[in-house]
């Protein structure tokens, strides 16, 4: 039986309501709580029946399980949620961005109970997200001199430039280019070159709302910790299931025209062998970038003439470069045409040639790109060089997810069904590919009706 009593303060009347149920291990009695506050127009005798409801259903709950006068807030529970994930196996990469959404979610909404959070809360907290200036860096820095030729009368080339600040080389790049870089990197390459912020950069501020994509993110993560709530009955509902995150603005998957693939591979016959193997493995295999750099040959089955795929190169601040899953965490076989084999076979040759001129220097890590030494490489040090390769070239630019876009564009084309290019991507589900090439699909189905046309009535014209 619920126990009720009236408390009487300096903000008004509310009941605290306990309801006893058991002993602990220790031969305790187990309260639990809960605090109802009436309404300000209410009657006594309104007050009285739905007071009486109201401990009725807290009982039946507690009954049922549910720990409803749970006093955690959301950041902690949420951090146990996190340690939850990391312990079950989530990888480092996806650890490591739930910790940086949490670095928004926490002022916003932690300090809140689990109990108390509702649609409304969530709401307004992604509202809050779509407005300007909430970036937590909102400034970036461009670089105001030439960076390169500075670079230049140092002896610093951007490599050894990227090492002395710990930045990547697509970082350091793209400053030298007079992009905009964060501000944190700005500040780390003027440490690095003994400078003074103010005469290298200017600094220019970033007050632009966050994409829709990126509210969507701390959604589902808001989700994930809620439903997890749920699941330990801790709360009776997921609160984000029934909250309204904006609608992601759909963005087109760029490819390259079959013109340009042409001429990109022209332009790769001029460069090492090294990038040319590389980029010409992103364009067959419609491998991620992390993948590419990330396969090692004894991943190669020479006899059948295909590549397993189950690893990837990937960075964070915390572990530098290093070895994880594939993005879906899943392995996958791609074959590969004969043309591809033998570019590889000429490679390899290469590659040892190079281990045997570096002698004691080299590392065997078994990875097919690598440093001068073995070790591997940055993965951004292959997007880096696709930009100074297509800006060389006076080619669009050569992004290397681009690559995998074209392949899945092609293969949608010459007629090849969504389950097939799928399984060739690494995509989880099947509704990823579709979702993702939804107008290539629908183009690759115009020109098939086409072609139809064209044989049944081209004879009754």
């Amino acid at each position: 039986m619920a126990n009720i009593k009236k408390i009487e303060g300096k903000n008004g009347v509310s009941y605290k309501i306990t309801v006893t149920q058991g002993r602990d291990l220790n031969g305790k009695q187990l309260r639990h709580y809960m605090t109802w506050i009436p309404e300000p127009k209410m009657t006594q005798r309104q007050i009285e029946k739905e007071i009486q409801r109201v401990a009725f259903e807290f009982e039946r709950q507690i009954e049922l399980g549910f720990a409803v006068d749970n006093r955690q807030t959301f950041a902690d529970y949420a951090e146990y949620v996190i340690d939850l994930k990391e312990r079950s196996g989530a990888s480092h990469r996806t650890i490591i961005r739930y910790r940086d959404l949490m670095r928004r979610i926490n002022p916003a909404i932690g300090h809140m109970k689990l109990t108390e959070l509702r649609p409304q809360h969530l709401n307004a907290f992604y509202a809050n997200l779509s407005e300007q200036g909430v970036r937590a860096t909102p400034d970036k820095a461009k670089a105001k001199i030439d960076l390169a030729a500075l670079f230049r009368t140092k002896h610093l080339s951007r490599a050894r430039v990227a090492k002395l600040s710990g930045l990547s080389p697509m970082t350091i790049t793209k400053a030298a280019r007079g992009e905009s870089i964060n501000l944190k990197s700005a500040k780390a390459i003027v440490a690095a070159l003994g400078k003074e912020l103010e005469k290298l950069f200017v600094i220019e501020p970033n007050d632009s709302p966050l994409a829709s994509k990126t509210v969507n993110e701390y959604h589902r993560l808001i989700s994930t910790i809620l439903a997890q709530a749920e699941k330990e009955m801790l709360v009776l509902f997921n609160a984000a299931s029934k909250a309204t995150p904006p609608k992601i603005e759909k963005k087109e998957a760029e490819t390259f025209q079959p013109d340009e693939v042409v001429r990109i591979s022209e332009c790769l016959e001029e460069e090492p062998i090294k990038w040319k193997v590389a980029t010409h493995l992103l364009l067959i295999t419609g491998c991620r970038r992390g993948e590419i750099m990330g396969l090692k040959w004894n991943k190669i089955d020479w006899e059948n003439s295909q590549i397993k795929v189950d690893r990837a190169l990937l960075y964070s601040t915390e572990r530098g470069v290093y070895e994880s899953t594939t993005k879906t965490g899943t392995t996958r076989f791609i074959k590969l045409p004969a043309e591809t084999i033998a570019l590889l076979s000429q490679f390899k040759q290469w590659h040892t040639e190079q281990r045997l001129m570096n002698g004691d220097r080299w590392k065997d890590t078994g990875y097919l790109f690598t440093k001068d030494n073995g070790e591997p490489m940055h993965p951004d040090s292959l997007t880096d060089w696709l930009s100074k390769f297509s800006e060389r070239h006076g080619l669009p630019n050569v992004h290397p997810h681009k690559f995998r876009h074209t392949m899945a564009s092609l293969l949608y084309f010459g007629g090849v069904d969504s389950i097939t290019i799928s399984k060739r991507l690494g995509h989880a589900k099947v509704s990823t590919t579709t979702d993702i090439y939804s107008h290539i699909i629908k183009q690759a189905d115009e020109r098939a009706s086409e072609c139809i046309a064209a044989a049944v009535f081209k004879n009754k014209a």
